[in-house]
């Protein structure tokens, strides 16, 4: 998985700090975590393609949530960046190299695939049952307030 999963669940977690409707700016999401601005410009907007996010232009412009955190899995949020499709991809090798077995003996998928889709299935339905609201609880009171002070702009530099 790439780093954007991590980068883009921790800003997805810090804009739900934020009052309903208020935006986040790119800037200060960098900041906050010390990111490329740019490079998290390309996440936030896989984020807005994949409805996670709302972005808005103007002096109070930003990023806001699309939906309120306890609608928004961490599956979606992981999807947005690495993409809906499957995390093993079977090439079927079987049928490869010197003792390749024909394709009549493979119509059924191998022990192999049927064990890697098995775990994809079990981890996609593990994070598709934490919102972002069940990942903003687990984060310490201390450090939520620093986040959302961060994001409206009442704390400078701790």
């Amino acid at each position: 998985m790439s780093q954007g999963v991590e980068w883009a669940l921790h800003c997805v977690v810090n804009l739900s700090y934020l009052e309903s409707g208020r935006s986040g700016s790119r800037t200060r999401l960098a900041e906050y975590y010390g990111l490329s601005d740019a490079y998290l410009a390309k996440h936030l907007k896989s984020l807005v393609r994949a409805g996670v996010l709302v972005a808005s232009t103007g002096p109070q412009g930003g990023f806001r949530l699309a939906r309120a955190p306890e609608d928004i899995t961490v599956l979606e949020v992981v999807e947005a960046i690495e993409g809906a499709g499957p995390s093993f991809l079977c090439t079927e090798i079987r049928q490869q190299g010197v003792c390749a077995a024909p394709p009549a003996a493979c119509r059924r998928a191998c022990p192999v695939a049927k064990v890697m889709y098995a775990a994809d299935a079990a981890w996609r339905d593990s994070l598709r049952q934490v919102t972002i609201a069940d990942l903003g609880r687990r984060v310490p009171k201390t450090y939520q307030k620093r986040g959302a002070d961060w994001m409206r702009g009442t704390l400078v530099r701790p």
